[in-house]
């Protein structure tokens, strides 16, 4: 049963289901020693949230690894080869997050969770909670990852520079 109160921030408490269609998973990295930037996204993302009445909430994002895409096949393929994410092998990356603490404004850190290939390590999130109302929700969320921390070494002749900027857009709605 869901509960039906609401919490401080006028948001209705319990279940939280991610919307996909309102929702997004971007990636950039920088490639070619840093001369050009990489943009992705991930096309299949699903998640759920829980929200407490004293405002304290947790909740998991799953993207597909297979779902990547950048404009470029050959690339694309390559991602989702064992050289990078695996997904074959492992076919969810998963964020859980544990603690989100709400500030003044919408400004939101998210302290969770990152599992990439079976490492998991954890991972702050900063962003903003850019609409709310009682039965729905968007959330900004970004990310500086190094994908080295989750076994993604492969760099043939140095060619990628520092670490990936995760962008997440999460649209939820009350599970109701």
């Amino acid at each position: 049963m869901t509960d039906s109160s609401t919490t401080p921030a006028g948001l209705r408490t319990g279940t939280w289901i991610l919307d996909p269609a309102g929702s997004s998973v971007r990636l950039t990295h920088k490639t070619m020693w840093g001369a050009a930037t990489v943009k992705g996204a991930f096309a299949t993302v699903g998640g759920t949230g829980e929200l407490a009445p004293d405002g304290s909430a947790h909740g998991t994002l799953t993207v597909e690894a297979a779902s990547v895409g950048t404009g470029n096949s050959q690339r694309d393929t390559h991602l989702k080869s064992a050289e990078f994410f695996d997904a074959a092998a492992h076919p969810a990356i998963v964020f859980t997050a544990h603690r989100v603490i709400a500030g003044a404004d919408g400004a939101l850190t998210v302290d969770g969770e990152l599992t990439v290939r079976g490492t998991t390590r954890p991972l702050a999130l900063t962003g903003r909670a850019d609409t709310a109302a009682p039965d729905a929700v968007v959330l900004t969320v970004e990310a500086v990852v190094d994908r080295a921390d989750f076994g993604l070494t492969w760099n043939r002749l140095g060619m990628i520079k520092g670490p990936a900027t995760i962008s997440v857009t999460g649209r939820f709605t009350h599970a109701g």
